[in-house]
């Protein structure tokens, strides 16, 4: 197989690879703050509970978590794994990626002053005009440098997929290595995923400083 022929080859399964970084982001972002927002609830057995599955998603590996939700349904409750494996595997990304989120946005939200929820009160603004319009573009910018490690990070987790045969970039090169016993594919994907991250930095770096607009 020539040269030309393999990275079109694996620029199909670039496809896959995209569709489960921008999927997960889609996803995991506002799910993140949502958790995030449960852990800091008042109510103890809600805020307690959240942390709990905190912990465990960023304390046990993705890899398994894919395996968990791919293949859990079926060995647990008989249900047949969906054909579509794209489905699972944005799924696990996303409950993964949404825990880590949760807690940037949670450093973010405590790392603003009291201060300004104060100033927005006696300017007459409710709690959820307070938090829209005050403190998250606030918060964005904070976690922008952390947020972006995660999202570069993702990039290359994405790899993971082929744990549950899911047919992205990284498993149709490592494919294309075993049939044509080379070590070409290998690095093919890895200038894609360079490129990839090298895109994703400068768009995050333009995105931070649109946003330093909003300085505590």
């Amino acid at each position: 197989m020539d040269l030309m022929t393999m990275i079109m080859k694996m620029g199909d399964g670039l496809g896959k690879t995209c569709a489960i970084f921008f999927l997960t982001l889609l996803f995991s972002l506002p799910l993140g703050m949502i958790i995030a927002l449960l852990g800091k609830c008042k109510i103890k057995v809600i805020s307690s509970v959240t942390r709990f599955c905190i912990s465990v998603l960023r304390g046990t590996p993705l890899m398994l978590q894919l395996i968990a939700v791919t293949y859990g349904p079926y060995y647990l409750f008989e249900v047949s794994v969906s054909r579509n494996k794209l489905i699972p595997v944005v799924v696990a990304f996303s409950i993964n990626y949404a825990a880590y989120f949760a807690e940037i946005y949670r450093s973010g939200i405590e790392s603003i002053p009291q201060g300004q929820y104060e100033a927005a009160q006696v300017l007459g603004y409710s709690k959820a005009q307070t938090f829209m319009k005050i403190i998250l573009p606030q918060v964005i910018r904070v976690i922008l440098p952390s947020a972006t490690n995660e999202i570069v990070t993702l990039v290359k987790d994405t790899s993971m997929a082929f744990t549950v045969s899911y047919q992205e970039m990284f498993t149709i090169g490592k494919e294309i290595a075993n049939s044509q016993t080379s070590f070409v594919p290998f690095i093919v994907a890895g200038v894609f995923y360079y490129v990839f991250n090298a895109i994703v930095s400068f768009i995050m770096s333009k995105v931070e400083k649109a946003m330093s607009y909003y300085s505590i």
